[in-house]
């Protein structure tokens, strides 16, 4: 799942920034938003990108010693 950055205007004029939304694609991710910003205007979206080298390869020593520490 990507995350999206979102800035936008509310339906009162407010500028709002850095509302970062998990979804499957851009259209998932603002029908969420549309949720929390009911009429908002999205002035702009940037994709997030994933940290997969912390989770990607880990073993099961590496997770032990991360529980244990």
């Amino acid at each position: 799942m990507n995350k999206f950055e979102f800035s936008v205007l509310t339906r009162n004029g407010q500028k709002v920034d850095g509302i970062v939304i998990a979804g499957q694609d851009q259209q998932d991710a603002e029908r969420k938003l549309r949720q929390m910003y009911y009429h908002c205007t999205v002035t702009d979206c940037t994709i997030k990108q994933r940290d997969m080298g912390s989770l990607g390869a880990m073993s099961f020593e590496d997770i032990l010693s991360t529980i244990t520490k």
